[in-house]
């Protein structure tokens, strides 16, 4: 006899999980399946085990700094094993915390692969082959999203490899050519860097992170090639080639044909839907594009079936997904949710400088006709910047004639926790004399979030 429950979520990753929890606040009987560990990409093979190599990288670039403050060190050597083994030391961990949050929840949770067999009837196959049905008021899907791949563009696991396997990759090569400078490309090019391989990066965009503010690329891109990073940017094409010893990148740039040949690759052109091979079709549930689709409460095609995270479409973030999660979990427990404004969602990338942005671009304002102000804040006038000796980048505001924050960009050190502060104010629907109300702390970064705001005004005060 299939177990029965309020409602089942499909993933447990960051949307499936917090899904979980705040259906079982809200009263539900909750069960959710997973067939990996808990946690899901995010947690075991993305944002958590990533920004612990990270933090290797960015020490590496600390010690060398040192000596400007005093401090007379050598290093004496890198071990990047020692460095990848410890991020997949943490994500197992804090795998265990997700564990602890489903048992304090009461929360069931079932391993194996979930397929629909109905809208209402899940069948789960475990790693030992037995099956079970699972019946369900209310399913949240939560499968996520995988590599995608162009034709010349293919993950082998081997020479090319895409961000899961190049995450596991203890024996850095000499030399690795990276397909796209988002996120993931930028930030595995940071850290191979640091430990000593020559990278090589190829963008078909005219910039580096192509979706950010184009200041805020270019200044990325002028770090990365102090760095002795290679950039090639607004190439026409490129394929990649596995020799069995070594890879070819076959690049068009500028009309001209180019070979370049690295020890590895890594294709990191963006991601799609997990929308195959669990039984969508038998659950009357509609994809678009790659994606599943949903409305702004993230029900699909067949009510009482949500989707959240990657695999309902961009932005593919975790706390996209999170927040995603909790709107579909109140919605199906007849509350009444706020729909999510993507334009308030944060995004982030970790390498050095660290990029943090919400809202427009600069870009965007001028195709869309929308008037606006500009105001930037160097952390080079920062005090405590330049006293910590991190003082690259910029807070950059766009305010528009009501001194509303149109958008919000800052590249530079702790950008990533900078941000916070102007998602809430374009969430509380802010204006810009509210900040200039707003004692900031000094001596501190973020005292320069209003001082940039001030400067879209013409009333700076320390630039």
């Amino acid at each position: 006899m299939a177990k029965s429950f309020d409602v089942v979520v499909l993933g447990a990753g960051p949307g499936g999980y917090v899904a979980a929890i705040r259906a079982s606040q809200l009263g539900k009987k909750v069960a959710i399946i997973e067939a990996d560990k808990l946690g899901g990409v995010c947690l075991n093979r993305g944002c958590i085990p990533t920004k612990a190599l990270l933090k290797s990288a960015h020490s590496v670039h600390e010690v060398a700094d040192l000596k400007a403050l005093g401090i007379n060190v050598d290093l004496k050597g890198l071990d990047a094993g020692v460095a990848v083994k410890r991020a997949n030391v943490i994500a197992d961990n804090m795998s265990k915390g997700i564990a602890f949050l489903m048992k304090k929840n009461k929360i069931e949770v079932i391993s194996g692969r979930g397929v629909f067999k109905s809208a209402k009837v899940i069948e789960v196959t475990g790693a030992d082959g037995k099956k079970e049905e699972v019946s369900a008021t209310n399913v949240i899907i939560a499968t996520g999203a995988k590599y995608r791949s162009f034709p010349g563009l293919e993950h082998d696991g081997k020479r090319l490899l895409g961000a899961w396997e190049a995450l596991k990759l203890e024996k850095l090569p000499k030399s690795i050519g990276i397909v796209g400078a988002g996120a993931i490309g930028m930030e595995f090019a940071y850290f191979w860097n640091a430990f000593g391989v020559e990278v090589h990066i190829f963008e078909m965009q005219p910039n580096l992170l192509p979706i950010e503010d184009t200041e805020v690329s270019k200044e990325v891109e002028k770090a990365y090639k102090k760095y002795g990073i290679k950039v090639s940017t607004g190439i026409e094409g490129v394929t990649a080639k596995n020799n069995g010893n070594d890879v070819t990148f076959t690049v068009k740039e500028a009309g001209k044909t180019t070979e370049y040949k690295f020890e590895m690759g890594l294709i990191a052109v963006g991601m799609t839907g997990n929308i195959e091979n669990f039984g969508l079709e038998k659950a009357g549930v509609q994809t678009e594009r790659g994606f599943i689709k949903v409305n702004d409460m993230y029900e699909t095609t067949t009510k009482g079936i949500y989707a959240i995270g990657d695999v309902s479409g961009p932005p593919l973030l975790a706390h996209a997904a999170s927040h995603e999660g909790v709107v579909a979990a109140e919605h199906l427990a007849g509350q009444h949710p706020h729909a999510i404004d993507k334009l308030n969602i944060a995004g982030c990338t970790y390498c050095q400088p660290q990029v943090a942005s919400v809202g427009y671009t600069e870009r965007a304002l001028k195709e869309k006709g929308i008037e606006y102000k500009v105001g930037k804040a160097p952390f080079m006038a920062n005090g405590k910047a330049v006293a910590s000796n991190e003082n690259t980048g910029f807070i950059k505001v766009l305010t528009g004639k009501y001194g509303e924050l149109l958008g919000a960009h800052i590249v530079g050190t702790q950008a990533t926790e900078l941000i916070h502060e102007y998602v809430l104010f374009r969430t509380m629907e802010g204006i810009d004399e509210e900040i200039f109300a707003t004692i900031h702390p000094h001596p501190t970064l973020g005292e320069f979030l209003g001082e940039a705001v001030l400067a879209a005004k013409g009333r700076a005060l320390n630039l």
